[in-house]
């Protein structure tokens, strides 16, 4: 069984998160993880599971305008990189571009602000609508890993991200064998 996981990133927490979902997945599952710049039609068809992940911005995906806020936001940081796909397209073009009827298996997660996420709002809930509307069957609900107001993942949050790769694996293949 194939899992391919999909992310977009801006400060490159994103990225930790989807690179530590795969290790999570890899206890049961072949994993290829990619950015959403990366993500062919052709690659996300070779694989039986999608998971797709990005920050939350003003409440929800990412837009270009918002993608250019983060890189004005990097430039006057010092302790701030950007990640060498952020300045591509991000997840809202390439669910554009995406196509229907695959009937994969899918999963939804994002990185947010630690606050309440009626506050925050969350990508994740974005993404997993999207996944549903081009024929993906989400198996576990939206996930959220949380960053600190300085756009650094939280300790543990890394950790927590292996763990959830490691239990959606699981509830991937427990749906495989009750069909």
């Amino acid at each position: 069984m194939r899992a391919l996981v999909v992310y977009e990133s801006m400060f490159g927490n994103t990225h930790t998160v989807a690179d530590r979902v795969a290790a999570g997945l890899r206890t049961e599952l072949e994993v290829t993880v990619v950015p959403a710049t990366e993500a062919t039609h052709e690659l996300v068809d070779a694989h039986d599971c999608l998971i797709v992940g990005g920050p939350t911005h003003a409440h929800g995906l990412s837009s270009a305008r918002s993608r250019e806020t983060a890189a004005e936001t990097a430039a006057k940081e010092p302790d701030l990189e950007l990640e060498p796909d952020a300045e591509g397209a991000g997840l809202r073009d390439w669910f554009d571009g995406l196509g229907y009827g695959r009937n994969h298996r899918a999963a939804a997660f994002d990185t947010r602000v630690d606050a309440p996420a009626a506050l925050t709002g969350r990508a994740s809930k974005g993404i997993n609508r999207r996944l549903v509307k081009h024929g993906f069957q989400p198996i576990v609900e939206p996930e959220s890993f949380l960053v600190d107001k300085h756009n650094h993942l939280l300790p543990a949050e890394d950790d927590r991200a292996e763990a959830w790769g490691a239990d959606l694996a699981h509830a991937l293949l427990a749906v495989i064998q009750h069909r």
